[in-house]
């Protein structure tokens, strides 16, 4: 199944997704359940949040993928969702 992973970061923690930046990407190369991956940006083009793509067996895996993020682990985020998605286009 597929799940987006939509998280925003809390407000003014530019400094901790760039700190863990280096650590974060390295986990989203090192999993094969990541099919697309990419920062959210705000009105003036800065990092904001992240969409990530995934192709998991279940909700669990999914689950476990983001427990696993070092932004999580970091306390980078405000929210997460996890939302079961189907690909129509592209």
């Amino acid at each position: 199944m597929r799940v987006a992973l939509i998280a925003r970061d809390k407000p003014g923690a530019l400094s901790v997704r760039t700190e863990n930046r280096p650590a974060h990407v390295a986990y989203l190369k090192a999993s094969p359940a990541v099919e697309r991956a990419g920062p959210l940006l705000d009105d003036a083009g800065e990092m904001c949040g992240s969409l990530i793509i995934l192709n998991v067996d279940d909700m669990t895996a999914a689950q476990a993928f983001r427990d696993g993020d070092p932004y999580g682990r970091a306390g980078l985020f405000d929210s997460v969702e996890l939302i079961a998605w189907t690909q129509v286009i592209g």
